[in-house]
């Protein structure tokens, strides 16, 4: 009697308890999560402007705004980093989430430049619990055969995050009353609802009993050349992105001498779509063949962003935003391929967590480095010198991929050797 009561009760209790999402659903709730971290990131790019003319900004005050998400990130990837693999990528994500939607809160209702510096603040925690959660949630959950697919769709989700924000910003600045809040209430209610998927994916805290403490991020020895390879890649994307996103919006306007923010958040948005659609078509890429590409083509983007801002064509500056978009999806996949491909289960949150803190940290010194240059002499000298630098970046990340193929030629001989040493 006693035990068919025990079970009725656990049946009741069951059933009374919400539906729990499966691998499927949590594998997607990943990918919504790296969405709306670019989306936070990149809410603001278009509107820079804006808040320059209100409040009397220099560029280093904008790119010291936009960098303040880097240097967030920067604080919190090491000493949290390896959250994710101690409580969950679940739970992790569902904090940082509740961050951002905090930080939305700031802007919408920001008064004067202090609240952006704290929203930005606000946004780089988040992403720095979340992102490196989220990647490693996307491989482990992965619903296919196919072990590229989570780098691809990371990259997808992260454009289709990025370009909707940068739409819709530039469409509310120009044709929507209160333009500088309506976005990020948008970004409000879907950080709000991310968190509720979240809280309905299933429960993936790890098996163990060990206390929770921080860890200095390290890098298992056998993994130096492919996170060298892996890291510089996405580097080279994010310092790219940083010029589009601190920056662009003030390019597009002061050198084609055009106002409309909806044209500038287009323009704009048709580089991250370009990300996204460039990345659909990299699932059977091969990782370092991904870099390769993604390296040589950031070396056209950048002399097309150098003419265009010698020139002052919209053309021009579209061929940027079209060339720069794919050459990110190709850095920034190929550079999470070698990486997720390489890096055992147990470390991979730390891992991402570690590549993730050294790009955001280049991303950083670009966009403040940019900025000061234009604040001490003149945009159009401050892209030059960006573009010539990030040039070498290019080279770096070639030689690397170059010396990495020839390391894995050489191990495949090695393998092949003992496997039949007649």
């Amino acid at each position: 009697m006693t035990a068919t009561k025990s079970l009725t009760t656990d049946s009741a209790r069951a059933s009374a308890s919400p539906r729990r999402l499966g691998t499927r659903g949590a594998f997607w709730a990943s990918a919504c999560v790296l969405a709306l971290v670019l989306w936070s990131s990149g809410a603001p790019s278009v509107l820079y402007p804006i808040y320059a003319e209100q409040w009397t900004l220099s560029p280093v005050v904008v790119t010291s705004v936009f960098a303040t998400y880097q240097l967030a990130l920067i604080a919190v990837l090491p000493l949290f980093g390896n959250l994710s693999d101690r409580f969950g990528r679940r739970l992790v994500m569902i904090w940082g989430m509740a961050l951002i939607a905090a930080s939305a809160v700031l802007f919408a209702l920001a008064p004067n430049v202090g609240f952006l510096f704290a929203g930005r603040v606000l946004q780089g925690a988040g992403s720095g619990l979340a992102m490196g959660a989220a990647t490693a949630s996307l491989v482990e959950n992965n619903t296919t055969n196919n072990p590229r697919f989570p780098s691809s769709l990371a990259t997808v989700a992260t454009a289709t995050g990025l370009t909707l924000a940068l739409v819709l910003s530039g469409l509310f600045a120009q044709y929507v009353p209160m333009p500088l809040f309506w976005s990020y209430i948008i970004l409000l209610v879907l950080a709000a609802t991310a968190v509720i998927a979240l809280a309905f994916t299933p429960d993936d805290r790890p098996a163990h009993t060990r206390p929770w403490r921080p860890q200095a991020l390290r890098l298992i020895p056998e993994l130096r050349l492919s996170f060298s390879i892996a890291t510089l890649s996405v580097s080279l994307a994010y310092c790219v992105g940083a010029i589009f996103l601190s920056l662009g919006a003030h390019m597009i306007g002061q050198f084609t001498q055009t106002s409309n923010t909806a044209l500038v958040g287009v323009l704009l948005g048709c580089s991250s779509a370009a990300i996204g659609v460039t990345a659909l078509l990299l699932a059977r890429v091969p990782a370092h063949t991904s870099v390769w590409i993604g390296a040589s083509l950031t070396l056209l983007s950048l002399a097309l962003m150098a003419t265009a801002a010698a020139f002052g064509s919209i053309g021009l500056f579209l061929a940027w935003c079209v060339v720069g978009g794919i050459a990110y999806s190709f850095a920034f996949t190929g550079g999470l391929g070698v990486i997720n491909h390489v890096a055992p289960a147990q470390h991979r949150g730390a891992t991402l967590s570690l590549l993730y803190l050294l790009a955001y940290a280049l991303q950083a010194a670009t966009a403040i480095g940019i900025g000061a240059l234009a604040t001490a002499s003149t945009l159009g000298t401050a892209v030059g010198i960006a573009a010539a630098t990030l040039a070498g970046l290019c080279l770096a990340v070639l030689v690397l991929t170059i010396a990495g193929a020839r390391t894995n030629r050489s191990r495949a001989r090695q393998s092949a050797a003992a496997t039949n040493p007649s």
